[in-house]
């Protein structure tokens, strides 16, 4: 079976800002997932347990976050740049061919 960067037949935009991106929304997920989590438990333990995995899980999102920010490819405090930036990298995407 085929990988993603397998189908892609310009690999240049596999790069550290689509990588960083797609790390960014995974973080962002597991918070979401482990907030609804703690409201479901009735355990102490696994409360616990899940409150610090929540913990560990807005750390990355910062830490990623920041490094985007720092470096240009998050726009977090200007919905302009962002949005230009979405835009410019929505307009590759689509002309990108996808192979098989």
């Amino acid at each position: 079976m085929a990988g993603l960067l397998d189908k892609i037949s310009n690999r240049d935009i596999i790069n550290d800002e689509m990588i960083a991106s797609d790390l960014l929304v995974s973080a962002k997920a597991a918070v979401r997932s482990y907030a609804v989590a703690i409201t479901e438990t009735a355990s102490p333990e696994i409360h616990e347990l899940l409150k610090k995995q929540l913990d560990e899980a807005i750390a990355l999102h910062h830490k990623v976050a920041t490094y985007m920010i720092e470096n240009e490819m998050y726009h977090a405090y200007n919905v302009t740049e962002q949005l230009a930036n979405d835009l410019k990298k929505a307009e590759i995407a689509e002309k990108t061919p996808v192979k098989g």
